[in-house]
């Protein structure tokens, strides 16, 4: 028979009452319009309040269609949000920037397919939010070490969520941003004639709610004042894109090196005060200056001058001359290089080639990232002059795990050396500077930054930029930073926020799966028999 009985209707989902039915546009349209607000949200252009009315988009996208049809939405909405947001690959080539939203995309299918089943549920935008921070933590595991970029946390560097990074750090800061999205949806779902007031009210309690409790997450107590002046050198570089170090040999490292002496300079006539420690960025030097003399002595000259241990980025060998490390050496004026801190999450096809003696057959490209990168083993902990740095290289701010592990050590400030010169003028420099925002406030911790070509800033442990270069300009600043070493909620406790709310992702989504076959579902592909 092709009519549907009234019990059938009564036990289907109920897809949004002020949504249409049929045609079957609303939802592609609801999910690409999600993706694109959640795009804004993120920096540069940082409409931050736009990634809660993202998410309900997404969410109302799959509500209430089959798992196998909202996995498709989810994969659009997904690339919708990453084709903009990761167009800083671009450099790279456009083949590699379309194949990394295309992986990643995948998991916004898998998401979004677990979300159709678990709204079937009572309280289903708790559900909705967990299995979000399930999804970014698989993103920052698979494939090839992760990519824990763009996540819902780094578009609120300095939002009213950002205070909840103190408490359960990004993924709970996802999970509120998430949440608020969900409660939107809901609330649109319940918008259908004859709803009650009293509950339409309740959601929109919530909505407002979930942001302003962010406001209760208890800090550190006031600590004696301390400060550390940290002097910050920006070299630029004569390239662009791929290209970035040109053709002449050792050009980055004398830029460095020449700026140091400026700076040197300026400490000598007054106009800048004097620092404790420097800091030059990642790759400041591609030369290795345990085997080149020439690069030694530029080095050892421009710290001589400046007078102060200072941290220098370099790509060194391997002892087997076979691979390379990214490190940051700490250099005294004295007694030349000493301690130092290996780069311990590499970038994929950037430092590393994954299955390279395969790929280099199709792909001639990947020839131009030279030798095989190591991954160091340790925490970032380096003592320079009064001060224990927790130095984390570039990538490396996106992870959890090594930016805590580093506070944990001693690090304090957090000192990030990085290299973005491929991606100058791009997204990725202030995607990347809202990254270290969050950090600031989820460790309690100054976070100073030094860039090859920019952004090279001071976030307070608040989370406010207090100063910053431009891009593609040599600088160079002296800041005076507080020195924390109070731990928050979230420094204590690691990632046991993010588990539990793996957990209560889990849980729902095996709840959800026996009523798959239970209800019978009502999609809008197909228009009801009368």
């Amino acid at each position: 028979m092709a009519q549907q009985t009234v019990q059938d209707n009564e036990r289907a989902p109920a897809v949004p009452g002020a949504l249409p039915h049929s045609p079957a546009l609303w939802r592609p349209a609801a999910s690409l319009a999600g993706g694109v607000l959640l795009f804004l949200a993120f920096p540069p252009i940082g409409l931050w309040f736009l990634a809660p009315p993202g998410v309900a988009l997404l969410t109302l996208a799959v509500y209430g269609a089959r798992a196998r049809r909202a996995a498709w939405l989810g994969y659009l909405g997904g690339a919708a949000f990453l084709i903009p947001a990761l167009a800083w690959v671009r450099p790279i080539g456009d083949d590699a920037w379309l194949i990394l939203v295309g992986v990643e995309s995948l998991f916004f299918a898998a998401m979004s397919a677990a979300v159709a089943l678990v709204t079937r549920l009572r309280a289903w935008p708790l559900w909705v939010a967990a299995l979000w921070v399930a999804q970014e933590w698989a993103r920052g595991l698979f494939p090839v070490g992760g990519f824990p970029w763009v996540r819902v946390a780094f578009s609120q560097g300095r939002s009213v969520f950002t205070p909840y990074a103190a408490l359960g750090g990004a993924p709970l800061v996802s999970f509120a941003v998430v949440l608020c999205g969900a409660l939107l949806a809901l609330l649109a779902v319940r918008l259908a004639p004859g709803r009650r007031t009293r509950e339409i009210a309740l959601l929109l309690a919530g909505v407002v709610a979930v942001p302003l409790l962010a406001y209760a997450v208890p800090r550190p107590g006031a600590e004696a004042a301390r400060t550390v002046r940290v002097g910050v050198v920006q070299g630029n570089v004569p390239g662009v894109g791929m290209g970035f170090l040109g053709d002449e040999p050792a050009v980055v490292l004398r830029n460095h090196a020449d700026r140091t002496h400026a700076l040197a300079q300026a400490v000598r006539a007054g106009k800048v005060a004097r620092p404790d420690i420097v800091v030059w960025p990642e790759n400041s030097t591609d030369i290795d200056p345990y085997n080149s003399p020439y690069a030694y002595g530029l080095i050892d000259a421009a710290v001589r001058d400046i007078g102060v241990p200072v941290l220098v980025g370099a790509v060194v060998r391997s002892s087997d001359g076979r691979h390379r490390y990214t490190r940051g050496i700490v250099w005294d004026p004295a007694t030349g290089p000493g301690a130092y801190y290996d780069k311990r999450k590499l970038v994929p096809f950037g430092e590393f080639v994954p299955f390279r003696d395969l790929l280099v057959k199709f792909i001639k490209r990947i020839n131009l990232v030279g030798l095989q990168s190591l991954a160091g083993t340790r925490d970032g902990d380096l003592r320079m002059g009064p001060v224990t740095v927790g130095a984390v290289e570039c990538y490396e701010v996106a992870f959890d795990d090594i930016v805590r592990g580093t506070v944990l050590a001693g690090g304090s400030p957090i000192v990030v050396q990085t290299n973005n010169a491929t991606y100058a003028m791009t997204n990725l420099p202030p995607q990347q500077l809202a990254m270290s925002q969050l950090r600031a406030v989820e460790h309690d911790r100054a976070v100073v930054i030094a860039a090859t070509t920019g952004i090279s800033a001071y976030v307070d442990p608040g989370g406010e930029v207090r100063w910053h270069t431009a891009e593609r300009v040599a600088d160079a600043a002296v800041v005076s930073v507080p020195v924390r070493t109070g731990e928050t909620i979230a420094t204590r406790v690691g990632a046991w926020p993010e588990w539990v709310l793996l957990l209560i992702g889990a849980g729902a989504l095996a709840a959800a799966l026996p009523r798959r076959r239970a209800v019978p579902q009502q999609d809008d592909t197909k228009e009801k028999d009368g």
